[in-house]
């Protein structure tokens, strides 16, 4: 695919995002089905993202993290369950664009160009992290972005 109609595919709307995609996202918020949910593009050249792992509602974000793989880039959506300061119970969808250093530049630049499309497709989302290392996702970084 030509680099011109490669934006113009992913960036324009997200159309790429699959329905099993989208029916996970409406699980999570809606049913609270998934703690989390792990995306991966299909590969590098095909524009089709699909669901490569999904969280049971008592899992963690320790488990969130060490589903996602060292080596290569994913999309991850995390339901974080908090109390605020008033003492009230919360629940905030947070979004992770995770890329290591280890990943493809392809890679890389796949993520990094289809993330905006990705977030649209799925309404909901009120925090991001991106992250190339398990330190610039760690729950304190997580609960540090929701505090605000």
């Amino acid at each position: 695919m030509a680099a011109h109609a490669f934006k113009k595919a992913v960036v324009g709307g997200g159309k790429w995002v699959t329905e099993e995609c989208k029916k996970s996202f409406m699980e999570m918020k809606w049913k609270k089905v998934h703690r989390y949910i792990v995306f991966k593009f299909v590969d590098d050249k095909s524009l089709s993202l699909t669901v490569d792992k999904v969280g049971g509602p008592g899992e963690s974000y320790d488990d969130l993290a060490a589903a996602l793989p060292r080596d290569d880039c994913r999309y991850a959506l995390f339901d974080f369950d908090f109390v605020t300061v008033d003492n009230c119970r919360k629940s905030k969808i947070l979004f992770i664009a995770w890329a290591p250093a280890e990943s493809r530049i392809r890679a890389k630049m796949l993520y990094a160009t289809s993330k905006e499309g990705l977030r649209r497709a799925l309404d909901g989302i009120h925090y991001e992290v991106q992250a190339t290392d398990p330190a610039e996702m760690g729950i304190d970084v997580i609960k540090d972005r929701v505090a605000k």
